[in-house]
């Protein structure tokens, strides 16, 4: 029931103030399990202005899948990835998901202006507002993606050919006794976080451009590969 989900949830169904409803954020949310948590972040991080992309994992029961589709169902700016996947933890498959959700952001009639992705079990500290003054007081325009250059104890990650495992119940990521080819275009890789704040310029060069495409082909059987896809790219002169 639409209505008595938003009255007794408290979700917000208009814009705070004027400098939010001018600066739409856009939201990837990977989730697989805890659906009480994904509804309390999700309210925690509603607003009517925004869009939300939801990647329900492949893997989850029916049940979930049918419970998330009838949440979503009551909001037109909130929708379930066109593509889904089974994830698995550390996987190409995790990075995949989120790309997924990016090529629907980038068709949405929402004209978002960053897109931040955020798992099933993360939760806001701040509010909307406070999240775009930050964004325009010290990154307008820029990524945040940080990183360093790869240390050596993360050189296997992407030194040796590694294969995702999946089984209902049991799904995880080894290695194989393959050795990878060097990134293309001689990329110096960097190492960082799996998760960002990403302007849509940014997405769309990330959709299109050769560079990135063949860095995420060369991604595909490596380690934790959006612990370094983004930041990488991020890294590259203009």
């Amino acid at each position: 029931n639409c209505s008595m989900l938003l009255k007794t949830l408290h979700f917000i169904t208009r814009p705070l103030s004027d400098e939010e409803r001018s600066f739409s954020l856009a939201y990837i949310i990977t989730i697989h399990k805890e659906l009480e948590m994904f509804v309390k972040l999700l309210r925690a991080i509603y607003m009517p202005q925004n869009i939300y992309c939801i990647h329900v994992d492949e893997k989850s029961p029916k049940d979930y899948k049918a419970a998330v589709q009838n949440i979503v169902n009551c909001f037109e700016n909130i929708f379930i990835s066109s593509k889904r996947e089974n994830v698995v933890y550390a996987g190409f498959s995790r990075l995949q998901a989120d790309i997924n959700c990016m090529r629907d952001l980038v068709h949405s009639k929402i004209q978002w202006n960053y897109v931040i992705n955020l798992c099933g079990q993360d939760y806001p500290i701040k509010t909307n507002k406070d999240i775009i003054k930050y964004i325009k007081s010290k990154w307008n325009g820029k990524n945040m993606t940080p990183g360093v250059v790869q240390p050596l104890h993360m050189k296997h990650r992407t030194q040796v050919s590694h294969r995702e495992h999946v089984r209902s119940g049991m799904s995880y990521v080894y290695p194989t006794k393959n050795s990878k080819s060097k990134p293309p275009y001689n990329l110096t890789i960097y190492f960082g976080s799996a998760y960002y704040i990403l302007t849509k310029e940014f997405v769309e060069f990330t959709l299109t451009d050769a560079r990135a495409k063949d860095l995420l082909e060369w991604s595909r059987d490596t380690y934790s590969p959006d612990e370094h896809y983004w930041v990488t790219l991020n890294r590259l002169k203009g």
